[in-house]
């Protein structure tokens, strides 16, 4: 732990969104932690975007849909079940600002991807475009579907900071060199809204719009996503979205959203994996092992109804974590204060650290509740370390963030998410309603002793990658 107890920061330049309460009059940070959260008392969850997390209401009424499937499986699972997930889809769809009949549920933005992208049909000529900061998953999907159908895949590399109109301008010009070539076209575009390595909001905005423009499907891994930032899915109107519930609106993992306008559903053929609601070409009806539903549903959103026969109590979740959100004060001040959170606490930190935070000039990679800061540790040193103890040079970038991540978690019982980007090394911090701003000036501390740590060695001690 760290040898000294931090002072509190000033309060005078923070803004008041910070000294949030609930609606019966419960502080935000670590007063909301103890009485909502099951978190271990001696553990500080600086990373919330990686799992996120739910309170104890949404865990009750997990509990109690699990409960009820074990006291009559056939009967919630076959009749209870549909109706309360049609609730879920209509009390997500309030939030996305979605039509209801175009919103349906998977486990993880990583099923959401691969329903899409394997769902669609390549071609000799078709190209998938994504950028560099892809989530690693969503990279390999895009690489398999390279090696089993005709499609190729383009990667525009960059790092960060650059400027969003930056990264529009690369697209473009490589749709146009792709084109030009006589080689093929885009068909895909793959990006995020926030970025996971590094955390930083993308200009997904505009590049929706672009691909409009160039006939060029959208495909928007909105992982951090919704509860994170405002999303307005009629206005953005993205041929394809996915978001995970269960990062940022306080929902059991795993529960994610899947929104495909009208336009597009008839492209989604298939669940994955495939299952009932797939429709063989010559037949012209679904076999839905649910009884048939009292209201019209497309074949769509039948389909997803029932996939396999899995845990699909999260699913049912949202209603609850909406309703404890709107008891802290609504979606707006949620995401306000997680961001001014994350926004002034990560600055305080690089002020102790003596080093930067992750933005550029117009400051629009910070508009989100996950900010990155630069650790204090000097790559050329790093090498010499590793050098001296037989360390390949190549080997020390990961070494090295992977010590850290142990080191957060075993000594100091918390995790921020290290990363090596751009030659060096950064920390990935969140902003939530159950942080404040002296859980900041902690994590300070700590990543202050545990880059000291570093500088003297003790990441190489022991080990040999020759």
């Amino acid at each position: 732990m760290p040898s000294t107890t931090p002072r509190p920061p000033p309060t005078e330049n923070l803004p008041e969104i910070l000294t949030a309460t609930t609606k019966d009059g419960i502080k935000f940070g670590k007063e909301l932690r103890r009485k909502d959260f099951m978190f271990d008392e001696k553990y500080r969850n600086l990373n919330h975007g990686s799992f996120g997390t739910y309170p104890r209401s949404v865990r009750d009424a997990l509990r109690s849909f699990q409960d009820q499937a074990e006291a009559r499986p056939d009967d919630f699972i076959r009749y209870k079940y549909p109706h309360l997930l049609d609730e879920s889809r209509e009390a997500i769809a309030k939030i996305l600002n979605a039509p209801t009949p175009e919103i349906v549920f998977v486990p993880n933005a990583t099923t959401g991807v691969n329903t899409i992208l394997r769902s669609l049909v390549y071609e000799e000529g078709d190209y998938i475009l994504y950028f560099a900061p892809i989530y690693g998953s969503c990279e390999k999907t895009v690489a398999y579907l390279t090696e089993t159908t005709p499609v190729k895949a383009v990667k525009i590399e960059y790092v960060h900071p650059v400027e969003d109109d930056y990264l529009i301008t690369i697209f473009t010009q490589k749709v146009e060199q792709i084109s030009a070539s006589g080689r093929g076209c885009v068909k895909i575009a793959l990006f995020d809204t926030v970025c996971s390595n590094p955390g930083v909001r993308f200009p997904f905005e505009k590049l929706v719009a672009v691909c409009k423009k160039l006939n060029i499907y959208s495909v928007l891994d909105g992982a951090h996503g919704v509860g994170n930032i405002e999303l307005d899915l009629r206005a953005l109107d993205a041929d394809f979205f996915v978001s995970n519930c269960h990062k940022w609106l306080h929902t059991p993992r795993g529960c994610a959203v899947l929104h495909i306008p009208t336009r597009n559903q008839p492209l989604i053929r298939s669940t994955l994996p495939t299952s009932h609601g797939f429709i063989p070409h010559g037949l012209t009806n679904v076999v839905n092992p649910l009884p048939p539903s009292k209201i019209l549903k497309s074949s769509f959103v039948t389909a997803f109804e029932f996939v396999g026969t899995i845990d699909n109590a999260p699913y049912l979740c949202i209603p609850a974590a909406v309703k404890f959100r709107e008891r802290l004060g609504g979606e707006k001040m949620v995401r306000e204060y997680c961001q001014a959170l994350a926004i002034h606490g990560t600055k305080r930190v690089a002020e102790m650290l003596g080093t930067k935070v992750l933005e550029n000039e117009k400051a629009t990679l910070m508009r989100c509740p996950m900010v990155n800061v630069l650790l204090p540790l000097d790559p050329h040193k790093m090498e010499g370390i590793a050098a001296e103890t037989g360390i390949g040079k190549g080997a020390v970038g990961m070494e090295v963030r992977n010590w850290i991540a142990q080191t957060l978690v075993s000594e100091y019982a918390t995790f921020m998410a290290p990363m090596f980007y751009g030659g060096r090394w950064w920390v990935r911090l969140s902003g939530q309603v159950y942080l404040e701003m002296e859980d900041f000036e902690w994590a300070g501390s700590v990543l202050r002793e545990v880059c000291g740590r570093a500088e003297r060695g003790d990441w190489a001690r022991g080990k040999s990658l020759l």
